[in-house]
């Protein structure tokens, strides 16, 4: 293939690579972290330390100073994705709720992405509404599983997340971001700034040295699961369409819970693995329905 299109399928490959595994173990990551930091502390210092490093890097090799209207873009969906929709996931996962449980609930991203979707006139099919009815089922299963059912405040977090993180993912392509990876810097200095406050205010404190390991899976956060993979992230949602930038969502459960299951000693029930592989054929139908099946008037 020609030179530039091998450089763009080879960036595309190692982006969704990025997503899949790199941040299906974040999950884990995560619930190690929070064993000694604070949830909105953690989380906000691993988006400012990344954005730092990000924008510093940038800055070195050329890159131009986001306008003000490309500051004011990148606050609003680094709000919407890493401070909304991340921050809730790690005080879920400091809420007890497994790393694995909630990676299947975020799972649902792309059914919400495909819903408000809508609010810009993007035409569905068939399939992927039944994908969207089929997953909310999932939904319902896996909150009657052991894992959530005595803990519904952590799963109502957790869903407000993805429903925030999918709103983002949307509207992000319609908003003045910066250009490149200056998009993901600029999100990721403003919302470990919000997260910082935000556990300011609500009085979070570390209590003590953080140990070892919390400490390496921040480190592991900040370089892997922020640097790297929410570069990634931004390159898909300007370059591929939301369902495939999404479709991490149906990679990501099956690597945080066989990660949560080895090394974390997680498990999981008949109902809440029925509830994983529904959610996750419902992700797919999702994903898949614009590309397999289309209208006989020849439109999506």
């Amino acid at each position: 293939m020609p030179q530039p299109a091998s450089r763009a399928f080879w960036l595309l490959l190692g982006a969704l690579f990025a997503l899949y595994f790199i941040w299906g173990s974040t999950y884990f990551a995560i619930r190690l972290g929070v064993e000694s930091f604070p949830p909105l502390t953690m989380a906000g210092l691993r988006y400012l330390v990344a954005g730092i490093l990000l924008f510093t890097f940038l800055r070195l090799r050329g890159h131009a100073l986001p306008t003000g209207r490309e500051w004011l873009a990148a606050g609003v969906i680094g709000v919407l994705l890493l401070a909304v929709g991340n921050g809730l996931v790690t005080v879920a996962e400091h809420m007890q709720v497994p790393s694995g449980i909630a990676a299947v609930m975020v799972a649902t991203v792309p059914l919400f992405t495909l819903c408000f979707s809508r609010l810009w006139g993007i035409a569905h099919t068939w399939v992927e509404w039944a994908g969207v009815a089929i997953g909310l089922v999932g939904i319902v299963l896996l909150n009657t599983g052991h894992n959530l059912v005595g803990n519904p405040l952590g799963a109502v977090l957790i869903l407000i997340a993805s429903l925030s993180w999918a709103f983002g993912s949307v509207w992000s392509a319609r908003l003045p971001l910066p250009k490149g990876p200056m998009a993901g810097a600029a999100e990721m200095l403003i919302a470990g700034g919000v997260l910082l406050l935000a556990g300011h205010l609500h009085g979070e404190q570390l209590t003590g040295t953080p140990s070892t390991r919390s400490l390496l899976a921040l480190g592991y956060l900040i370089l892997f699961g922020s640097v790297i993979a929410v570069s990634a992230y931004m390159y898909l949602l300007k370059n591929v369409r939301p369902a495939l930038a999404t479709s991490y969502a149906y990679v990501n459960p099956m690597v945080a819970v066989l990660i949560g299951i080895s090394l974390g000693g997680e498990r999981l029930s008949g109902t809440e693995w029925l509830a994983l592989a529904i959610i996750l054929g419902a992700v797919l139908m999702v994903t898949l329905g614009k590309l397999l099946f289309t209208r006989r008037d020849g439109t999506a």
